[in-house]
């Protein structure tokens, strides 16, 4: 199952799930136009000496920081949008990594593009040929330049959607901006542009939704047609947002542990390793914490702050058998079902939304939550 912002989440039909997880979508087609030159350079040494805790490799920061520098946009919006589609070139589906590979859409490359809108906007950086949405310089030059043409800098909601036409998207991409320039901040460095405020605004979806999509409220409930789709609440945060497609993403992974100690890809996850990911998609710890220090159920017991959190709470034990699970906006993601789940998801195992009017009271609880949240 391939996941991330590249995957369709099961049964709902794709017409619904595609335009929020499949990254570029309804963009348009002509000819390429290259940079030249010897390529480019980061000349903020202190913004380069942040990407460890940015999380974004050396070589990414420094073709977002040139490249958003060449179309007079914000690095961070770039940034944001790599790591939104590929995790910076690190998310293992092909379509990121293999020239060649493509999604289900047809989007292929690190900046996900579609063979139609590169054909516009692609860039050959090193002017030694045709533009490559497969190469890292190539496909972030053309993202930048997409963003140009579509308003950037002077309507960064209007290009974000212009790149993927969903609300949803728009918001997680403002999110990772914000939290990209919150840290490079602290070494000093102003953007090359102000983004619109980040205050979320209710998710839009495209094409043929079950009903009750969008729903209001800070609740999130299970699609009527397919228990393993939640429905996301309009009246949560951006993050919180994420988390639940995460948890979506994972619906159809049996139980295993090949999520440790990288969940990314893995064809199945356990306890673990499913809170692992969806901390990870949702940008609450960065993913070169999770494989350093492969968190297992155990770990979680001490984790975060104390108590329930108004969106998300974390519960884990370490007795009679370590286990972990998280509830977000109200929906209990859990690996663990025999007695603690009566909903259409109860007679499977792996990471599945489940329904029960309590807490599984099997173990005694360490009740936590992620900081702010």
């Amino acid at each position: 199952m391939t996941r991330g912002p590249l995957a369709a989440a099961a049964g709902v039909g794709a017409a619904l799930f595609l335009p929020l997880l499949l990254g570029v979508v309804a963009l348009g087609g002509a000819s390429a136009q290259g940079v030249g030159g010897g390529g480019p350079s980061v000349e903020d040494s202190a913004l380069l000496a942040r990407a460890s805790a940015l999380d974004i490799p050396p070589r990414y920061l420094n073709l977002y920081v040139a490249a958003a520098g060449r179309y007079g946009i914000d690095w961070t919006i770039l940034a944001a949008i790599g790591r939104v589609e590929c995790d910076h070139g690190r998310d293992p589906d092909p379509s990121c990594l293999h020239n060649g590979s493509v999604n289900s859409a047809g989007a292929g490359g690190p900046m996900q593009f579609l063979a139609s809108t590169w054909a516009v906007y692609g860039v050959d950086v090193d002017g030694g040929g045709s533009p490559d949405r497969w190469d890292p310089a190539d496909a972030i030059y053309g993202a930048a330049r997409y963003l140009c043409a579509s308003g950037a800098p002077g309507d960064y909601r209007a290009a974000i959607f212009a790149y993927n036409k969903a609300t949803w998207y728009v918001e997680m991409v403002l999110h990772w901006a914000a939290r990209y320039r919150a840290i490079a901040g602290e070494a000093g460095r102003s953007t090359a542009a102000t983004p619109p405020s980040t205050v979320a605004t209710p998710v839009t979806y495209e094409g043929e939704a079950p009903p009750r999509i969008p729903i209001a409220g800070e609740t999130a409930e299970l699609a009527p047609s397919n228990g393993h789709v939640a429905l996301i609440p309009t009246g949560v945060p951006p993050v919180v947002q994420a988390m639940i497609i995460a948890g979506n993403e994972l619906e159809d992974l049996p139980y295993g542990t090949a999520g440790h100690p990288d969940p990314r890809g893995a064809p199945n996850e356990d306890c673990s390793s499913t809170v692992n990911y969806v901390l990870y998609r949702s940008g609450v710890r960065a993913i070169a914490e999770i494989v350093r220090d492969n968190p297992l159920a155990q770990d979680y017991v001490h984790w975060g702050a104390p108590g329930p959190g108004r969106w998300v709470t974390i519960y884990a034990t370490d007795a009679p058998t370590p286990h972990v699970f998280i509830v977000i906006a109200g929906l209990r993601l859990d690996t663990s079902h025999n007695g603690t789940d009566v909903g259409p998801n109860r007679n499977e195992d792996g990471p599945r939304w489940r329904l029960l009017d309590h807490i599984p009271t099997w173990a005694h609880w360490s009740v936590r939550h992620p900081p702010g949240l």
